[in-house]
């Protein structure tokens, strides 16, 4: 007779791991928030700062280059910092199955410790997912060149990077939200992340999905995106995958993904007939040929309402450095895109002088009919010139 080991043992045992500030004011939030079936490990390089840490393990790292007094805003810090913590980190991260590596990009312990903890847990042959914000752009330049040497360091590092931009928590706060809150916001974006897939694994569901799901979808994928969608009423299943697939919070759009995990939470009254409707619009948002892996939750918590989630994985990396994004806060719409017209625009001018060439036009009238011409001109010489 064949017997089968229920044990919780061996259930995938998840790890998150958040390196600096903004890592470890995340696991806060994860904690406060009940986050179910994952261990909690704290890591700064400032003792003050980790003192005020909810997770069970905390780790100072880097005690004889800083001595316990933070990164001082520099990368470089960091990492060495986290370099000579190494088998400190290698032996909290032992047994993993999953780790998550959450961190604010932009700062010192972040965006240097980040990438070398994540490349530990990976070598130790965990699953690593990173889930970290990029600045709010009125924190600086340098803090957003940083952030993004941060970011590419943490892509060759993990498994899956999950980039949640800070500035688009502009478009879903209200005006007079205070910077406080904000910043709290932003805490609360990477626990929505690591909490959308840790839960996909840890709430047995009513179409269940387990780590192996996950892995399929997140082992060696690059950039993932991640969407979480909430709506209640008479089309609530499909507000909420719509909201799913279009969430401010995402970087770019899921147009192309060729891996999805997909969760559907809701109460009792979760109807089939919604499962199949949200499953639907995201899939049709999708590649054609998508590997989409379906989990649905009943929690009878939420009453009326549905939440979908969605984690979207295996993109052409070309595309999604081409594709037009949302102009960040404070900058002018005209900017989007500005790659895909410019190129218009070489295009155009090839053209024209062509046409110019044929028919012998003089250029003064060209530059009238094509005002386009002078659009990568500084607007001071264009005025001058004008004035002629």
């Amino acid at each position: 007779m064949l017997e089968f080991d229920t044990n919780l043992d061996s259930l995938a045992t998840i790890k998150v791991i958040g390196v600096g500030g903004g890592g470890n004011n995340a696991v806060n939030r994860m904690i406060e928030h009940g986050v179910q079936g994952v261990e909690f490990i704290a890591v700064n390089t400032d003792a003050q700062a980790l003192n005020l840490s909810k997770a069970e393990v905390k780790m100072q790292i880097g005690g004889k280059l800083t001595r316990g007094l933070g990164a001082g805003a520099n990368p470089e810090v960091g990492k060495k910092a986290a370099e000579e913590s190494k088998e400190q980190v290698e032996e909290a991260l032992k047994g993993a199955d999953m780790v998550f590596v959450t961190a604010g990009m932009g700062g010192g312990t972040g965006t240097g410790a980040a990438p070398v903890i994540a490349q530990i847990a990976r070598d130790l042959g965990a699953l690593t997912v990173g889930v970290v914000t990029r600045p709010f752009t009125f924190e600086g330049r340098k803090r957003s060149t940083q952030a993004a040497g941060g970011i590419a360091s943490m892509k060759d590092a993990v498994d899956t990077l999950i980039v949640i931009p800070n500035d688009r928590l502009l478009e879903i706060v209200d005006k007079s939200t205070p910077m406080l809150e904000a910043f709290r916001e932003a805490d609360n974006v990477l626990r929505q992340g690591v909490q959308g897939i840790s839960d996909l694994i840890a709430t047995p569901g009513l179409i269940n999905l387990d780590f192996a799901d996950v892995k399929t979808i997140m082992s060696n994928k690059g950039s993932a995106l991640m969407g979480i969608g909430l709506a209640a009423g008479e089309n609530r299943a499909a507000e909420a995958a719509k909201k799913a697939i279009s969430s401010p919070l995402l970087e770019k759009s899921i147009d192309g993904a060729q891996g999805v995990l997909m969760n559907i939470t809701g109460g009792s009254n979760l109807s089939l007939y919604e499962v199949q409707e949200a499953a639907d619009i995201v899939a049709s948002a999708s590649d054609q040929d998508v590997n989409m892996i379906f989990g649905s939750v009943i929690n009878e918590d939420l009453k009326d309402e549905i939440v979908v989630t969605v984690i979207a994985t295996g993109f052409n990396e070309e595309v999604i450095q081409t594709k037009p994004s949302k102009p960040a806060f404070g900058q002018n719409k005209g900017n989007v895109g500005v790659g895909s017209q410019v190129q218009k625009r070489e295009t155009y001018r090839e053209r024209e002088r062509e046409e110019a060439a044929t028919h012998e036009q003089p250029s003064r009238n060209t530059a009238k009919e094509h005002p386009e011409d002078t659009l990568d001109i500084p607007t001071f010489l264009r005025n001058r010139n004008r004035r002629r």
